[in-house]
Formats: C-alpha cells, structure tokens, sequence
C-alpha cells in the first residue's frame, strides 16, 4: 500500500528538531532508520501529517568512551554498531544482538535509538539495555533529562517520552572486565521478531555466579528484566536445577501476547528455554 500524503522536514540540529516536534504536537513522528515507522505507514496504521527526518544531525551519530561508560548517538547503525572495535571489546552483547536484528540490508539502515524508542515490545535492543544498566538521554522544549531504561518502557509503543522530546544518545556502563554474555533468540525465520528471547550479562566467581542479570523480549508488552530469575543463579554453578529455577522464575513474569508466532503457554514455555540458553552459553564463553 502506499502511505498517505505528508509534509517532509529535514532539521540540521537537535534544537531545530526539538522545535519542530514540539511546534507540530501529535500529527509529527520522527524518522530514524524507519524500519518500524514506514511499513505502518504503508498499511496505514499510522498517518502523520509531517516527518521530521533525522539523518541530517550529525549530533546523534557515533559511538565514543568516556571513562567507564561508553555513549552511543541514537542515529548510529546497527551496522556501525557491527564495524565498531569499541563496541566487540567493551559491550559485545550489543555486537551479537545486533547481528540477531533482520537481515543486513535493514541493519545498514536500522538505527538503535530507533529500536529503543518506539516501544515495540519485538525489538530486540531494549532488554538488552535493561541488563546492561543504560540510560537514555532526552532532549525536549523544557529541556535535556536521562531517563533509565528501566524507567523508559510504559507499555507497548508508550514510553516516557514527553511530547517534543527525542531520544538523543544511550549511556552505557562499561561491564567488568571478565564479565560472559549472551543473547538468545527463538524466531520463525531470518529478519522476523523474536517468538522469545533472552539477554544475560554475568560474572563467576570460583565457580559460582557472583552477579547476573536477564532480560526478556517479546513476552510481555514491554521488555522484561527477570530479576528474581537472576536471583535463582547467584551463588550457583549453573546445574541443571539452577537453570530450570531460572526459567521457571522467568516464566512467572511473562505474559505475552497470542499471534502467528504461538498460543501463550507455548511462548512462554520457549522463552524459559531461552533463558537456560542463554545461561548456558554465557557459562561456556567463560570456560
């Protein structure tokens, strides 16, 4: 289908876009890679007056480290994400997730602050950052504000940002040196969204879990921070128990939705192997 009629805008700075977000109110989106916002477009699912293109601001690209925390500009590529050294030795679970989103014709395009901004409960970027304790930051008419990730995610397709605010950069916490990872990702074919998935990021300590935390995507309207499925591990060595208390504690939370990918108990069922898997594969990177 062919999307309906708008007024496009091109801003050259946050400020301009801000302004113009902010001037025009509901009947404005911003476009980012617009991987999520043109296909509603085309099946009129959404139907904005005016479009405020983002790629003229050369402000919200880049990835750079300052100190122990690295920053990387909502505008940046999931495939810059994939060519950045700094991201494969400080936060490769960013590298292995992004190699996971579609295919590499949408990766060239798609950006992260797209991924984490919409609210889409399929993305994959969010529960990502839940593990890895980020925080947004935003820039609206009243001004800049960081908000964590797990304060940002409301329900599906509604965060917490304010009108004429945009997401402009992502704060990450650099892990601990020694730290193991995984993302694990159960989908019906390549480029779709996650039937269920899980994120972990975890440290051991003679043989045991000393910390961990794990993520869950598309199995509740908003990304999913299993915490007390992290609790089931800590002080564990990953035995076949801990792993099964794990997924159990993590199925608990789960409340997705039935579509084309499964009935609810089968999406849970799969995203508590998700999480054992991710586990596992975490424990194995270490040794």
């Amino acid at each position: 289908m062919i999307p309906g009629p708008f007024s496009y805008h091109r801003p050259a700075s946050v400020a301009d876009a801000v302004k113009l977000l902010s001037t025009l109110g509901d009947e404005a989106r911003p476009l980012a890679g617009g991987h999520s916002l043109v296909p509603m477009m085309k099946l009129r699912l959404a139907t904005p007056e005016h479009l405020v293109d983002l790629h003229g601001i050369g402000d919200l690209k880049g990835i750079s480290r300052g100190g122990n925390r690295i920053a990387i500009g909502a505008m940046t590529t999931q495939h810059e994400l994939l060519a950045s050294d700094e991201i494969a030795k400080s936060l490769p679970i960013l590298r292995e997730t992004a190699l996971l989103i579609a295919d590499p014709q949408v990766r060239y395009m798609g950006t992260i602050g797209g991924n984490v901004a919409n609210g889409d409960p399929g993305n994959d970027m969010p529960a990502v950052m839940l593990v890895l304790g980020a925080s947004y930051h935003l820039q609206g008419p009243n001004g800049a504000r960081d908000v964590p990730a797990t304060e940002f995610y409301q329900g599906a397709y509604f965060t917490a940002l304010e009108p004429g605010e945009l997401l402009t950069s992502i704060s990450i916490p650099v892990p601990e040196a020694g730290h193991s990872y995984a993302y694990e990702k159960l989908k019906r074919k390549v480029g779709d969204y996650a039937t269920a998935a899980a994120a972990v990021v975890m440290t051991m300590s003679g043989g045991k879990v000393a910390t961990c935390a794990i993520g869950l995507t598309n199995l509740h309207e908003t990304p999913l921070l299993a915490i007390d499925a992290a609790k089931a591990v800590i002080g564990s060595g990953l035995d076949a128990a801990s792993l099964k208390k794990a997924a159990a504690a993590a199925e608990a939370i789960m409340s997705p939705a039935a579509d084309a990918r499964g009935p609810v108990e089968y999406r849970k069922h799969v995203g508590g192997i998700m999480v054992m898997r991710a586990l596992s594969r975490a424990l194995a990177r270490l040794g």
